[in-house]
């Protein structure tokens, strides 16, 4: 499997070394000591400080120490912790979705699978019409793509020799000898795009989210009218990534 780092799991680890420190210190620990202690810049703790207080990871209590938050100690239950992923996953594919303007989609590889495990939309960010099992278009699909580019040649060829690649449009790449070269040339920081190729009137874009040996990615869509809007919004959806990529490593 081949694995590259990208900017969000840089964040997510750097998330990390602070809230081990926060969790060391029950009674709370200021940021001077968090610089020190994690050797973080302060303009880098300040930044990621301010998103684990956004998402719930720590708090500032009256004399401005930091403590564990809610979110942490849920996530680091025993008790339900897969309903509690679930449900932290799910708030911030809400919040992205609301921020990027577009239906938003977790994905992972299980298996030799695509499974899309959780998604947001809504009325004006609607969800892609799935006419064509994902698990089955994986080569026309940015979500499918961006699973695959995680994997080693081996298991890219396993999965195309399992799954026929059909022409879903007439962009549809169908020769697997031309889509292994391009997911072999994809940079693992730059977004994999999909303009019109799954579906006519919807375009799509998805970026790497990969904790420990599980592959993943979070992915966008939307309506063709909106592509221009493509390219940014799948920069702020990488952007915004770590939270999620953080939830999936704790």
């Amino acid at each position: 499997m081949r694995i590259e780092p990208t900017a969000p799991y840089h964040s997510a680890q750097d998330a990390l070394r602070i809230l081990e420190t926060v969790a060391r210190h029950p009674a709370g620990v200021t940021d001077t000591q968090l610089t020190r202690r994690t050797g973080l810049l302060p303009e880098r703790l300040t930044t990621l400080l301010r998103m684990l207080r956004r998402e719930g990871y720590v708090e500032q209590i009256t004399d401005g120490a930091y403590v564990t938050g809610d979110t942490l100690r849920r996530l680091t239950s025993a008790h339900d912790h897969e309903r509690a992923l679930s449900d932290k996953l799910q708030h911030t594919l809400d919040r992205l979705r609301d921020s990027v303007g577009a239906a938003v989609y977790m994905s992972r590889y299980v298996d030799g699978e695509v499974k899309v495990t959780q998604y947001a939309a809504g009325p004006g960010t609607p969800a892609v019409n799935e006419w064509v099992d994902f698990r089955y278009s994986a080569h026309a699909t940015a979500v499918g793509k961006s699973l695959l580019t995680q994997l080693d040649h081996n298991a890219r060829r396993d999965h195309l020799s399992r799954h026929k690649m059909a022409r879903l449009t007439s962009r549809t790449i169908t020769s697997d000898k031309l889509l292994l070269s391009r997911l072999e040339s994809q940079p693992p920081t730059v977004p994999v795009l999909d303009l019109q190729e799954y579906a006519i009137g919807t375009v799509c874009a998805a970026v790497p989210i990969t904790a420990g040996s599980s592959v993943g990615c979070l992915a966008l869509s939307l309506p063709v009218e909106h592509a221009h809007r493509l390219r940014q919004a799948a920069d702020t959806l990488n952007r915004n990534a770590a939270p999620v990529l953080l939830s999936l490593t704790i």
